[in-house]
């Protein structure tokens, strides 16, 4: 499908792209994510029936944007959230020549690396609804809505929503920068895990985390981590603290909220003992998903740790 082609002939004829390949259907949402009753309540409604004044991007793209629905996809979600703080890599996945603005007609396209090559996603902008709810990621600003249209792009590439429900944040990696991926194992993870992190952050690689457990269960301990849940990491820096350094790391957790509750934490008194320059740099108390941790705690709480580059 080619979005120019089929955009221009939408706006020549004066109306709203529908997409016969991946239709608003229960065929895209695949037989088995909810009860069959569920399935066919299902509403599909254009951002433009939703809010009065949508847009594709407001004030830049950012991982705070994101919040995940009903689909088990945070190994998906986990990635974007990294490929946010990547532009040179985002702005090939997310094309800057559409919006609700200018030429809308109701098509948009999403770009994945697969098999070697950028594959071009084209999608009409009907989302799915389950009691006036969005069944996919939901806008934290009502009226933003690139995560839930690249998502819907990345179920159209994978054959349904329902094929996002559980899969390898790895993989997620590599169809959003063509790159080159390594992992590593937290429960025999190398000796310089810390420089590592922070070698990996100051290249600009993207990278992720994973705690172990049923992804379908979403058991969240009592310290804050979810098991058998992806993560983004966001950040690893060394900060003078007491009388010496101090490795941390920065998590993001891809449901927008939910956060660590031990050492390093938002409210953590860890804080207090950090010069202000550095904590008023670093520190952001918001109930947002994302949090601090020493590398410690990190390796103890989480089992996979994931880092892609387009170069090794």
């Amino acid at each position: 499908q080619d979005f120019k082609d089929l955009r221009a002939l939408c706006l020549s004829q004066g109306m709203l792209f529908e997409d016969a390949t991946f239709p608003a259907h229960v065929s895209s949402i695949g037989p088995t994510l909810l009860p069959q009753e569920k399935l066919w309540q299902i509403q599909w409604k254009r951002p433009t029936e939703l809010q009065r004044n949508p847009h594709l991007i407001m004030d830049g793209v950012s991982r705070f944007d994101i919040m995940q629905g009903e689909i088990g996809d945070c190994w998906m979600l986990a990635a974007l959230g990294s490929l946010t703080l990547r532009k040179q890599f985002l702005e090939n996945v997310l094309p800057k020549d559409q919006g609700f603005q200018d030429d809308y007609a109701g098509i948009f396209h999403f770009r994945f690396w697969q098999y070697g090559e950028w594959v071009d996603v084209v999608i009409d902008d009907r989302l799915p609804l389950l009691n006036g709810r969005y069944l996919s990621v939901h806008p934290r600003t009502s009226n933003e809505f690139w995560p839930s249209l690249l998502e819907k792009a990345y179920a159209k590439l994978r054959g349904s929503y329902q094929n996002l429900n559980g899969g390898y944040l790895s993989d997620a990696l590599v169809d959003f920068t063509g790159g080159v991926q390594v992992q590593f194992s937290l429960k025999d993870p190398p000796p310089d895990l810390e420089e590592i992190l922070k070698a990996a952050d100051k290249s600009r690689c993207l990278m992720g985390c994973s705690t172990s457990g049923q992804a379908s269960r979403n058991i969240e301990l009592r310290n804050g981590i979810v098991q058998g849940h992806a993560y983004t990491v966001t950040g690893a820096v060394k900060i003078p603290y007491k009388n010496g350094w101090k490795h941390i790391i920065r998590i993001w957790n891809p449901w927008g909220h939910g956060e660590w509750k031990g050492p390093w934490s938002d409210d953590s008194p860890q804080w207090d003992r950090v010069e202000p320059k550095y904590r008023e740099a670093l520190l952001r108390n918001k109930d947002d998903g994302e949090f601090w941790m020493s590398c410690k705690n990190f390796q103890e709480q989480f089992s996979w740790l994931y880092i892609c580059n387009n170069t090794p």
